[in-house]
């Protein structure tokens, strides 16, 4: 009986801690592969019990009004505001091939950039908008004061700032935001070694590497401050400070959780509030359905290869299927591509072609033996957590610098789109083969030190948001740099104060002189007369 009391009341305990534990959390996602990275979070944190309600627009594509696992506050936007990109990315990926099939001549080069620029700033203005809707609406603004923690892609600006408007403690759950690698906003970040977005370059750079590294990153300033930063100033006047800028606020952030992990990152300065979650979304592999299980097993000794490009390789013009189709026809090897386009005419049976494919169980499966994909990001970690040499073809945007990191790792062979046809496809897709047991190396160890952790990612992300909730925030670990003038967080006050200082003594010093000579001048001609 005693024991039975003891182990009811343990029992009621943990009940009462648990439910205590449990916090009001505002999610303020964004569209796309962000929310699925966003929702393996929210999965999690409403097994821990913690009381979710998301922030969607009523022009949402992918994130459900109604889940499970959260609750969620739709916010009813102009029709004219469309979360639908697939026709940009399209037409940004059809300039992108332009410009890599020109080799990046000038004129190409800027065509894309102009392209980027407009795709921002009308993504922009559209955060903005409904950003705009939520804080003008007052009864509304008052039910988003009840919570303890805002948790936010940063990707745009529209989350911080409401973020920032209730006072809450804000979480970032963030790679890019909106023109940079997030890192360049809240870690020190020398261009000498550092590699910008768009450079494709690694961390040991030449001289040449280093200028063009500039060249990006001076771009990349463009953007932000004449589209990123005035697309959300008049909105940040009005309703914070009008001293202050977007900038500022998302460097204000309490925690960032950094979807990177340095076996893929090349080494670099960081901040004590920076929280490393690279493959937090990686999980060990699920038996297949039994269809595609025999099919795996088919393979025989020769295995399977896995190929996946994401959503938009079905906007593309080029008959880039029919080559890969024709490839893979003469390979001994059997094929999984994930591809919902019309099935090309050259497929022969070695391949299976499927809209969507359990991509995580593939790749963790004995028989796979290489992964031919676009560079995205989740692609990367997985292949790495389940030791699958890769061959990259990136398509577009952050994809090329992916593939950069890929091929300075050893871990993958980088092919061009531009540069594809059978030829060239088949005997890259042949040279990672022939040399598996070189790449096997060098993914294996990088897929052992992505597992050698003391903390799991996931479990490491729900720490720290408990963290942020149970002290109210993290300002012990948020540097203050952020508020200082750009003269005074580089000393230039301090150099310029110090030349000035040199430049009076040398003044008084010349001018001593001067009346020195002049009086020994003066001495001599007394003497003479």
């Amino acid at each position: 009986m005693l024991l039975h009391w003891t182990l009811l009341t343990t029992a009621l305990m943990w009940t009462q801690i648990f439910h205590t534990s449990a916090e009001k959390i505002l999610v303020y996602p964004v569209e796309g592969s962000h929310w699925l990275n966003m929702n393996i979070i929210l999965r999690e944190l409403h097994k821990r019990g913690h009381d979710l309600t998301v922030l969607r627009s009523s022009m949402s594509l992918q994130i459900p009004e109604h889940a499970p696992h959260y609750r969620s506050l739709t916010i009813q936007v102009s029709q004219s505001i469309s979360l639908d990109k697939s026709d940009l990315i399209v037409s940004i990926l059809k300039k992108t091939m332009a410009s890599r099939k020109s080799k990046e001549t000038f004129f190409s080069f800027m065509a894309l950039y102009q392209q980027l620029m407009t795709a921002m700033e009308q993504s922009c203005r559209e955060s903005a908008n409904m950003l705009k809707i939520i804080l003008e609406d007052k009864t509304f603004i008052k039910k988003l004061k009840n919570f303890h923690l805002f948790l936010a892609d940063p990707f745009y600006g529209g989350g911080v700032i409401l973020g920032s408007y209730l006072g809450l403690p804000i979480v970032l759950n963030t790679r890019w935001i909106m023109n940079r690698e997030a890192h360049f906003a809240v870690a020190p970040s020398p261009l000498s070694y550092i590699p910008t977005f768009g450079s494709e370059l690694s961390d040991k750079m030449t001289f040449t590497d280093r200028l063009k590294n500039l060249l990006h990153y001076a771009i990349g300033q463009y953007i932000d401050h004449m589209i990123t930063r005035p697309a959300y100033q008049s909105i940040i006047s009005e309703f914070i400070d009008p001293n202050i800028d977007i900038f500022s606020l998302i460097q204000g952030a309490d925690l960032w959780l950094m979807r990177v992990d340095f076996v893929f990152e090349f080494p670099r300065p960081t901040m004590p509030n920076v929280v490393y979650i690279g493959g937090f979304q990686c999980k060990p592999s699920s038996p297949l359905p039994d269809e595609l299980e025999m099919f795996m097993q088919s393979s025989g000794e020769h295995g399977v290869i896995i190929m996946s490009f994401g959503t938009y390789f079905k906007g593309f013009e080029l008959n880039l299927s029919e080559i890969f189709a024709s490839a893979f026809a003469h390979l001994p090897q059997k094929v999984v591509w994930k591809y919902a386009g019309p099935k090309p005419s050259t497929v022969s049976n070695n391949t299976l072609i499927l809209d969507w494919i359990p991509q995580n169980d593939l790749l963790g499966h004995p028989k796979t033996k290489l992964f031919i994909t676009h560079g995205g990001t989740n692609s990367i970690y997985e292949a790495i957590y389940h030791g699958v040499p890769m061959l990259a073809i990136p398509l577009i945007l952050d994809q090329f610098d992916n593939t950069a990191h890929l091929k300075a790792k050893g871990i993958a062979e980088v092919l061009e789109l531009t540069d594809i046809n059978v030829d060239t496809f088949t005997e890259s897709v042949k040279n990672i083969l022939d040399k598996r047991k070189l790449y096997m190396e060098h993914i294996c160890e990088i897929s052992s030190l992505l597992h050698d952790t003391p903390i799991k990612p996931m479990d490491s992300v729900i720490f720290w948001l408990e963290f942020v909730m149970r002290h109210k925030g993290a300002a012990h670990l948020r540097t203050e740099s952020y508020k200082m003038p750009w003269y005074a967080y580089h000393n230039v006050d301090i150099l310029a104060f110090i030349l000035g200082v040199f430049m009076i003594l040398f003044l008084i010093f010349a001018l001593s002189c001067k009346l020195l000579f002049k009086a020994l001048q003066r001495k001599r001609k007394v003497k003479q007369q």
